[in-house]
């Protein structure tokens, strides 16, 4: 079955669910990212944004997002694409909450904090959490900005993948955002939800190792790029 493709600006659409999930999760969007949203989506217009495969994130129950990072602009590129579907809920650097004004919106959208390169058990424990209560994680494996050089994908979306079995794995591979600091000349984005080639989580796999392959299967389609440059 051939993927779908939206391109901005693209009309709001609703289905009524069917099934709850184990544990009845708070409304999503919640007001505060449905405003968030709406406040960036004059960027995606700007950026040209087309969505392919959107049909690949599930409407209810507990997802993995994963993504490449290259840009400040892909958390929101996702957010944006995928709010016809879900709300997702990003693992972002905990020194956002140090910007003055902006914790109580990240808090508002349910965004978690997470210590980069500290093993942030909290933040896992959290991210856990919501996933068992059927919320869509948003998680970059690469844990920083590329800025054009191949990283290695850290080990935590794995864990977080096999400690809740349940939670449906989609990649997400986001294209052109680095061109937003190239202004004015307008970039052309692109993103591309699709489940994993290598199948989802198997009981037993290496938290390690499953990361790695997922950020591979990304990065096949969408190289690494610095600031202000295209991926080849």
């Amino acid at each position: 079955m051939g993927s779908s493709t939206v391109r901005f600006p693209m009309e709001a659409a609703t289905q009524a669910q069917t099934e709850k999930p184990a544990v009845e999760p708070a409304r999503e969007p919640s007001p505060m990212y449905r405003t968030a949203m709406a406040v960036c989506r004059p960027a995606a217009i700007w950026g040209r944004l087309e969505v392919e495969g959107l049909e690949a994130l599930p409407e209810s129950g507990p997802v993995l997002v994963v993504g490449n990072h290259d840009s400040h602009w892909d958390p929101v590129t996702v957010g944006v694409a995928a709010i016809r579907r879900r709300q997702i809920k990003a693992l972002a650097k905990a020194e956002l909450w140090n910007v003055r004004g902006l914790a109580p919106i990240l808090n508002g959208m349910g965004q978690i904090p997470i210590e980069r390169g500290a093993g942030d058990a909290d933040a896992l424990a959290r991210a856990i959490e919501e996933l068992q209560r059927g919320a869509c994680i948003g998680v970059f494996p690469e844990g920083t900005r590329s800025r054009g050089n191949v990283l290695r994908a850290r080990s935590g979306v794995g864990r977080l993948a096999l400690e809740v079995p349940e939670a449906k794995l989609v990649c997400v591979a986001i294209e052109g955002t680095t061109g937003y600091t190239r202004f004015p000349k307008r970039p052309r984005v692109r993103t591309r939800f699709f489940e994993p080639k290598g199948g989802q989580a198997q009981p037993g796999e290496d938290p390690g190792e499953l990361a790695a392959r997922l950020l591979a299967e990304i990065r096949e389609l969408v190289p690494p790029a610095g600031p202000g440059r295209k991926q080849s």
